[in-house]
């Protein structure tokens, strides 16, 4: 079942009380797997940095290459074959997604500070509760600000990849605020269409739960790029 099926108008009175019920339960998976995910990464990120495997996976543009594949080919397909996989299976490629993300992440224990990095954590979080917050219990429908954002993340992919060639530390300040703004935005507006979607899921059964699973993967990605935008802008580098 996708997102677009699901309608509550369309549900009988003992199904919209069984949604009533469901609705809660898949909220709560959202943000379970979501700190998973988020506690996953931060302890791969960590041990890769401590140990040996950061200078191998440096030092090897093939080990580099293949994390940054590998999550890649993990997210695109976990997002466009969510209906034939199963959820202990849909589960356990998320959770490979979160360690591998935290490997390619360990990089920047290199570049900040541990301080520095911790703090800028606190604030993502805080920041990332607030608009989630705001996305949950606003009354205002947020729609139109998906395809602003939308427009705004192709732009801001556009002029991250010129200024690896142009190498304009201004430019970089430029991208790294707007992506904040895009990230800030995308939490809020995620979150809303989350609640929505299943607000209108008739039980709690595997199909719903895949679909709370993908909701959790789309929140984790929004709270990894706020951090990462945030860190570039607030962080204290080593040298």
């Amino acid at each position: 079942m996708d997102y677009e099926e699901l309608n509550y108008g369309t549900m009988t009175h003992e199904q919209q009380l069984q949604s009533s019920l469901a609705f809660p339960q898949l909220m709560r998976k959202v943000y379970l797997w979501m700190a998973l995910a988020m506690v996953i990464t931060g302890l791969t990120s960590y041990y890769v940095a401590t140990t040996s495997l950061l200078p191998a996976i440096l030092t090897n543009q093939v080990l580099m290459w293949g994390l940054i594949i590998g999550e890649l080919a993990l997210v695109f397909s976990l997002s466009a074959a969510i209906n034939k996989l199963s959820l202990p299976v849909a589960t356990l490629m998320f959770v490979l997604y979160s360690v591998l993300n935290g490997a390619t992440l360990s990089v920047i224990f290199l570049v900040y500070t541990q301080t520095s990095i911790v703090n800028v954590f606190l604030v993502t979080a805080l920041t990332f509760s607030v608009m989630a917050a705001y996305g949950y219990f606003t009354k205002k429908d947020l729609t139109s600000w998906g395809r602003m954002l939308f427009m705004a993340l192709i732009g801001l992919i556009i002029a991250s990849i010129v200024n690896i060639f142009l190498k304009s530390s201004g430019m970089s300040m430029i991208v790294s605020f707007i992506g904040v703004l895009v990230f800030v935005g995308l939490t809020a507006y995620d979150t809303q269409k989350i609640k929505n979607m299943l607000l209108m899921a008739p039980d709690a059964g595997e199909g719903m739960q895949k679909l709370a699973l993908l909701g959790a993967l789309t929140l984790y990605l929004d709270f990894i790029n706020l951090f990462l935008y945030l860190l570039r802008l607030l962080g204290s580098s080593r040298d």
